[in-house]
């Protein structure tokens, strides 16, 4: 192993510089407030978990997972995502009275990386969760509240992709007949391969009008009338009532009045293997990735003892900070300098300009070597040097 040099961070860690900071606490802030406007609470849960908890009910692959060991030989792990916690807090101590829970959070979440290559171990993620509420009514109302939050955060230019985990399931299945060859099939969609998953349909023992169906599946995108062409592929009813969940989350979003932010693509599918029904990505300008995801999970929250069903979402703060394309310079700062005899003055106008809002520096005279470069920085200076009176610059 090589000698770290002694600025080097972990594979994947980042640094926050200020100018950064300021433009993410405003963000945070304001999808917060937003979230609050619409009933939900902020919680937070520990950063630490158990590996046999919250690892094996998270859907994050196992090689991604941070661990380590408390003083008692258990494992640990921290946190790969907020939705898993959240379940364990709302099952154990929330869900008294089975009442519908609107929870929200803002926290970093750990993901380890075998190779750089831009990807982040460590982000921050500020999202919702709706638990025991299993109307398609709840569905539509964590869509609207992101549509909402991104809104409040600056975005202008972002669509999301609606799609149903079910009727994919449902609809290779009745064709493929097994869920190992299903998965094969829907291992394409994930990775957005659909060159590959042509040429694997192209090869499938399949007669060929299942094949021509397969493969017309790929064409369904687009917007309400994705609708009907997907009830003329589908044969089962379990998948016909999946896309008739998508018809009421349409109908729902359009009272809303968001129906120009959505899109139907039923190719859609996740890594989050705890999706049952209805997920979504939100797309931005300039941003290769979704910025967010979320979807309807219902069993998730059985692992941990409450069979009730559950939907949210979650947004990448780094990746919405990227679409919002420019980092805001921190706010306006003054600077007062003073020498010894003038420092009582000198706390007292810090004091006076703190209490109107202004951010404000003091700084002893003798501690500054370069008076030009230390002032620089600063909007306005102050300087209370030697006998009072002496002025301001």
């Amino acid at each position: 192993m090589s000698r770290l040099f002694m600025f080097e961070k972990p594979l994947g860690m980042r640094d926050t510089l200020p100018d950064l900071y300021e433009t993410k606490s405003r963000v945070r802030t304001e999808i917060g407030e937003e979230m609050k406007k619409w009933g939900y609470q902020f919680i937070e849960t520990p950063t630490l978990e158990y590996y046999e908890t919250i690892g094996a009910a998270s859907a994050i692959l196992d090689q991604q997972l941070f661990k380590l060991l408390d003083q008692q030989g258990h494992t640990l792990v921290l946190r790969p995502d907020m939705t898993a916690p959240i379940a364990r807090v709302a099952a154990s101590k929330l869900l008294q009275e089975d009442l519908p829970l609107r929870l929200a959070y803002s926290a970093n979440v750990y993901r380890a990386q075998q190779r750089e290559g831009g990807r982040p171990a460590e982000f921050e993620q500020i999202g919702v969760e709706c638990i025991a509420d299993e109307t398609i009514s709840a569905d539509a109302e964590v869509i609207a509240l992101m549509i909402s939050t991104l809104t409040a955060a600056g975005l202008n230019n972002f669509q999301i992709s609606v799609g149903h985990i079910g009727f994919v399931q449902q609809l290779f299945l009745q064709i493929l007949g097994t869920e190992e060859r299903a998965n094969a099939l829907t291992k394409f969609l994930y990775e957005k391969n659909y060159v590959g998953y042509r040429e694997h349909v192209k090869n499938l023992a399949l007669s060929s009008i299942d094949k021509q169906r397969l493969l017309e599946f790929l064409k369904l995108r687009g917007g309400e009338e994705v609708i009907e062409w997907a009830l003329k592929i589908i044969e089962n009813e379990q998948g016909k009532e999946a896309i008739l969940q998508l018809k009421q989350l349409w109908d729902i979003v359009v009272d809303y009045g968001e129906e120009s932010r959505l899109k139907f693509d039923l190719t859609l599918v996740s890594h989050m293997s705890y999706y049952t029904g209805i997920l979504f990505e939100v797309y931005a300008d300039q941003v290769g990735f979704p910025i967010g995801n979320g979807g309807r999970y219902n069993f998730l929250l059985q692992k941990f003892g409450k069979d009730t069903a559950a939907t949210g979402f979650a947004l990448r703060l780094d990746r919405l900070l990227e679409a919002l394309g420019q980092i805001e310079k921190t706010a306006p700062t003054h600077c007062i300098i003073f020498s010894e005899e003038r420092r009582q003055e000198a706390f007292k106008v810090a004091k006076e300009k703190r209490a109107k809002g202004i951010r404000t520096v003091l700084q002893d005279i003798n501690g500054v070597k370069n008076v030009d470069a230390c002032t620089s920085q600063y909007e306005d200076i102050v300087y209370l040097i030697g006998k009072a009176g002496r002025g301001q610059a």
